[in-house]
């Protein structure tokens, strides 16, 4: 099982970006699956997850500004991302855990399998 994340970049606030994650060794359809980032000096932190049903869900700070998408025929999952602020800048991760009985609040320790990473940068 391979993930490869794409799309990151430097934008200025306001901006928008969208993340790919291509899958390799397996479906989409039975996952859950996250994206993740993480700040220099601070913890990983999860942003959104998509069960194997489409169903979303977000944390606080991105709700309204970013969508979790897939396309499973394309085993390709997304992550929009609009007024983009600074702090949003963080390398992005997707991930992916094999059962999606709990997504959302699955620890993250369970998803078993992580991209390399996508740096975004959000300047002022």
């Amino acid at each position: 099982v391979r993930l490869m994340e794409s799309g990151g970049g430097s934008v200025q606030a306001g901006g928008s970006l969208r993340l790919s994650c291509t899958a390799s060794g397996y479906t989409y359809s039975s996952y859950c699956m996250g994206w993740f980032r993480q700040a220099p000096g601070k913890e990983r932190e999860r942003i959104a997850t998509i069960r194997s049903d489409g169903s979303t869900r977000y944390t606080d700070s991105v709700k309204g500004r970013f969508t979790i998408s897939k396309d499973n025929a394309k085993n390709t999952l997304y992550l929009d991302m609009n007024s983009l602020k600074p702090e949003d800048t963080a390398m992005y991760y997707c991930a992916a855990r094999r059962s999606d009985g709990v997504c959302y609040l699955a620890h993250i320790s369970t998803f078993a399998y992580w991209g390399q990473g996508t740096q975004v940068t959000v300047s002022s």
